[in-house]
């Protein structure tokens, strides 16, 4: 008797890709239908007969189309970002997202490389002029970058990428980035930087690939340029909310900074913005991501992780968490927000220039399990919003293998003192740091930090942290909370860790004070240049 074959799994590519993305889905014989033209109304009517959806930037894939979606097994982004991806939505329903993150990397770079040279060479001013009719050739004498330096902020894959063709045209090239190994910048022959400021005093060009943060919005000012060479010129292919429009123009004006290239604003599209015009300044309308191999490359990638997810193949750029077993989720879920907070702080409170490495150790009953999920919790700590990549559950320790920081995982049955604890050690130069340990108390399962700076306490972690070491001598704790008092900052609780007077190693004793709100920086730094302050340091683990 003749078997009638399952009908084929549907995949709707809702805009435009490239041809290589749409042989991918017929090849692996799903059913295809381009939507380009759909309106919404007709993409809500037709999107429950669809097992996956491909889509750009343009059409929103919320919670409303996701309730329509009966049999939606995959969303791919054919881009970098998911911002019009409901991702929450989505994981709650089971639904895979996964994007094309590595798609626009090249790009990216090429870019930066294309507007460095026509920033040395006043390419784009001596096209306007001839096209004008006129012939100013001296006018438009450039600088050569043999024998330059060229200062790059952030040094994930697109900063590496940079600098590996910054090296062709002979510059010397210094980068910044805390969450990159020593042994990388070693290998691509860049000398690492301790602080922006060192990459500032050194850069005839200055290049920017971070990540908008809290620290890093409006980070080239007043006060970095300040601390430029003369005529340094500076680029920008990243986030245009890396620097302060108004302290540029006047670094520009004052000739502070001699030139400027720019391809992200503040706020886009952008037609009116007040450096257009300036003779010394080149601008491009985010074309970072725009060449023909970068959409079809991002197709392409989306549609080969739409098969792994439809055909059980491995889904490598999934942005929404991936699951844990029914048997291991009650236990190590409580830990899973204990185990970024100790990654972060770790990271916050290590002295070194570089990560090499980061020990995560689990102890107890966590540690029978299976404990990959809260080593991937640290890294999330650690590297959140310090990588030009946007990070998650997935791509966690692909990121931290690609900046070249080794993860260390190990697990125990036993605990000392505590049914479950979790320790964060960084290696930073070859030396391992101080760690900190931490577990959640209670049926709540508040976390609870138990160690940091080689002290031992115990102290409900809160949103707002500051640790100062110092010399343990009387007075250190009124002064602390009188400084804080007369700022105006309420401490909500306190623990301090010191060393016996009969112990075998003398160490600084460490203070740890929580606040319903950020400490002012300055106030710590103002505190920690006391007599017997030797450290201080304030994080936010939100």
């Amino acid at each position: 008797m003749a078997t009638t074959a399952p009908p084929a799994m549907k995949v709707l590519v809702a805009e435009a890709i490239g041809e290589s993305g749409l042989d991918v889905l017929e090849v692996a014989g799903f059913e295809v239908d381009c939507g380009f033209d759909w309106t919404r109304e007709q993409l809500e009517e037709r999107i429950a007969a669809y097992d996956a959806i491909v889509i750009r930037s343009a059409t929103k894939v919320d919670a409303a189309l996701i309730a329509r979606a009966d049999r939606l097994s995959a969303v791919a982004r054919a881009g970098v970002g998911v911002d019009n991806v409901d991702v929450a939505a989505a994981t709650k329903r089971g639904i895979l997202v996964v994007n094309a993150p590595r798609s626009n990397i090249v790009t990216a770079a090429e870019h930066t490389v294309a507007l460095l040279l026509a920033l040395a060479r006043n390419i784009p001013q001596a096209h306007a002029s001839l096209s004008a009719g006129r012939w100013e050739r001296k006018n438009f004498s450039g600088t050569e970058l043999s024998g330059k330096t060229l200062g790059i902020l952030g040094f994930g894959r697109i900063g590496q990428l940079v600098a590996h063709r910054a090296k062709a045209f002979d510059l010397e090239v210094i980068a910044y980035d805390p969450f990159v190994a020593t042994e990388l910048y070693r290998s691509l022959q860049v000398t690492r930087a301790d602080s922006p400021d060192d990459v500032y005093a050194a850069a005839d060009f200055l290049t920017l690939h971070m990540p908008t943060t809290p620290e890093t919005d409006g980070m080239l000012d007043a006060a970095a340029y300040a601390k430029m060479r003369d005529g340094v010129r500076i680029l920008n292919v990243a986030r245009g909310t890396l620097i302060n429009d108004d302290d540029l123009k006047a670094a520009l004006d004052s000739g502070k900074v001699g030139g400027a290239a720019l391809d992200v604003f503040r706020s886009e599209p952008m037609t009116d913005h007040q450096l257009f015009g300036y003779p010394n300044v080149i601008v491009t309308p985010h074309l970072g991501a725009s060449t023909a191999e970068a959409t079809d490359r991002a197709g392409y990638q989306a549609a080969e992780q739409i098969v792994a997810a439809l055909q059980g193949g491995s889904v490598t750029t999934a942005v929404n968490a991936p699951s844990i077993s029914a048997e291991d989720l009650e236990l190590l879920s409580p830990f899973l927000p204990l185990c970024r907070q100790l990654g972060k702080l770790a990271t916050a409170l290590a002295a070194c220039g570089s990560v090499d490495k980061i020990e995560i150790e689990c102890h107890g009953r966590i540690g029978q399990r299976d404990t990959g999920p809260l080593g991937i919790a640290v890294v999330l700590g650690a590297l959140a919003g310090r990588t030009e990549d946007s990070i998650n559950e997935v791509n966690a320790l692909s990121i931290a293998a690609e900046r070249g920081i080794e993860i260390v995982q190990s697990r125990s049955s036993s605990a000392r003192d505590f049914t479950d604890l979790v320790r964060v050690a960084v290696w930073c130069g070859g030396t391992r740091q101080r760690g900190v340990v931490g577990t959640t108390i209670g049926s709540k399962h508040r976390p609870h930090l138990l160690a940091a700076w080689g002290q031992r306490f115990n102290l409900q972690l809160e949103e707002h942290l500051t640790l100062f070491r110092y010399r343990d001598v009387p007075g250190i704790i009124g002064h602390v909370g009188t400084s804080f008092g007369a700022s105006g900052v309420n401490i909500g609780s306190a623990a301090v860790g010191h060393t016996p007077a009969n112990a075998e190693e003398d160490r600084p004793a460490v203070m740890i004070v929580t606040t319903d709100a950020p400490v002012p920086q300055a106030l710590v730094d103002e505190i920690a240049k006391g007599e017997d302050f030797l450290d201080g340091r304030t994080v936010a683990l939100s």
